[in-house]
């Protein structure tokens, strides 16, 4: 009987210890996004936590093989992961205002945040494995088996790792959401814990795990609720990709959200086109090769800002409108009235997506930066030329760059990347804004040119007058990016962190 709840114990710590490594960066992502940093620390703490784990629990093991004691360290363990979910809003909340205010970078808040959160839980997990290998040795010294007994115990535990990662991101995160899916782990591994209990400790025990699963049946609210002034939350998701809500201001004007919600990512105001923001610049500049283009491919479209205004402004131009999250495509055709004559989605990456494609197109956007940290492979020299072959004789590149205030050192990596694939002297910058660039690439004339020349309507002329009068050559001095190395978020933490203009 004990070496049959060892082995369960063991199976759905292993279980547990990697579903919360899952569920971490996935709780993580509403503030500080998903990229390569976030899961670096995430799986930083959980290898630390877990080694100052194996050692203590050794210790512990040799000084008192009670399977009672590991019992308890389990219990308080799952409770303690069970009430990562609960706390981890205001929390995180206050990680976020630290990386806003004191200007440290993303990779140093994101680290603190989960550090806090899962460090000590982990840490009473990783005890289990030592433990419990400890007891079942005591179990069989005397019949030669001890490496049979500690290499089945690894197994069993490794296969429960195997199957925690999958339960967390195939199953439990997709279809009942983060906060769940700790609770769920919390309460298996509570539950495995009590049959090392004897007695009267044993039915006190059974009330955790009831507990916990009482706590799964609770509401859940949201993710990120809060708002200011009169504005509401209308629609939020944990998505496959990413956490996404959108906001309603009291004049029905809407805004997406993606993850971290340092930037906004398409905005909707019943009834009118023009909005204000960078995305009038991406559609002014859609007329960058001195005509109306009849093809747009628009990579990153999310819920369709600048679809939408191509579709009204330009009804013959047929837009392709590439979004990788299918969720994020489908609240801009409910709630962002993503429409168009000649409207195309695609729910998909992309790269893959044009690289797959036989199309060419008078214009393509790449509006797929996101704050803080962007996709590295829309970055490269290998990318730019994929952009190019797929471009028509006079076509246009247009490229948002978002970055950090006062920052230029991405958009010249971005900038001299593309001078060397398009050319010295076919790379122009618009710097509309302060955290928004956009860098244009022309296979035709200078678009200062082409812009002047266009015949636009009436209420545009305005926005592509300016437009043209803010066109300067693009910056130098950069790297060249290739998919071998393209250092985004390095450089995006240095820039936030104040160590690089």
């Amino acid at each position: 009987m004990r070496r049959w709840s060892l082995e369960v114990l063991v199976f759905f710590v292993g279980a547990g210890t990697l579903g919360a490594e899952i569920a971490a960066a996935r709780l993580l992502a509403p503030w500080f996004g998903s990229s390569t940093i976030v899961w670096a620390n995430t799986i930083a703490i959980v290898l630390v936590a877990l080694s100052v784990g194996y050692a203590l629990g050794g210790r512990l093991a040799d000084r008192s093989p009670d399977p009672r004691r590991l019992a308890v360290v389990v219990l308080i363990a799952s409770v303690l992961l069970a009430i990562v979910p609960l706390v981890s809003g205001p929390f995180l909340r206050a990680a976020v205002s630290a990386v806003d205010e004191l200007s440290v970078a993303t990779f140093l808040g994101s680290l603190v945040g989960v550090g806090a959160l899962v460090a000590v839980p982990l840490l009473l997990l990783g005890m289990v494995s030592p433990f419990a290998l400890r007891l079942r040795l005591g179990a069989v010294a005397d019949t030669g088996h001890a490496g049979r007994t500690a290499g089945r115990l690894s197994a069993i535990g490794t296969v429960g790792s195997l199957v925690g990662t999958f339960a967390a991101s195939l199953l439990l995160i997709p279809v009942v959401g983060t906060r769940r899916t700790f609770l769920i782990f919390a309460a298996l591994m509570a539950l495995a814990a009590v049959p090392l209990l004897v007695g009267r400790v044993r039915w006190v025990a059974v009330m955790v795990p009831a507990a916990i699963l009482a706590l799964i049946a609770a509401p859940t609210g949201t993710v990120k609720a809060e708002t200011s002034g009169d504005s509401r939350v209308i629609w939020e998701r944990e998505t496959e990709y990413q956490y996404a809500r959108v906001i309603e201001d009291p004049d029905k004007t809407r805004w997406l959200e993606l993850n971290e919600g340092h930037a906004v990512h398409s905005v909707y105001r019943p009834g009118e086109w023009l909005t204000g923001g960078y995305w009038d610049e991406m559609f002014g500049l859609s007329l960058a090769g001195g005509r109306v283009p009849s093809s747009v491919a628009i990579l990153g479209s999310a819920a369709g800002t600048t679809a939408r205004q191509i579709g009204h402004y330009f009804p013959s131009t047929r837009v392709d409108a590439v979004e990788i999250d299918p969720d994020v495509t489908s609240v801009g055709l409910s709630l962002f009235d993503l429409s168009g004559p000649h409207l195309v989605t695609h729910d998909a990456d992309a790269r893959p997506w044009l690289g797959a494609s036989d199309r060419r197109f008078d214009v393509i956007m790449v509006d797929a930066y996101r704050q803080p940290y962007i996709p590295f492979y829309l970055t490269t020299q290998e990318f730019f030329s994929s952009v190019r072959s797929h471009l028509t004789p006079g076509g246009v590149l247009v490229l948002n760059s978002a970055h950090p205030e006062g920052s230029d050192t991405l958009e010249k990596a971005l900038t001299a990347t593309l001078r060397s694939v398009f050319g010295d002297d076919d790379v122009w910058r618009n710097p509309a804004q302060p955290t928004n660039s956009q860098l244009i690439a022309t296979l035709g004339d200078s678009p200062v040119t082409a812009l002047d020349a266009v015949d636009v309507p009436d209420d545009v002329s305005s926005l592509v007058n300016d437009i043209g009068s803010r066109l300067e050559p693009g910056l130098r001095g950069g790297p060249v990016w290739t998919d071998d190395k393209a250092p985004v978020e390095w450089l995006t933490d240095m820039s936030l962190a104040g160590e690089i203009d």
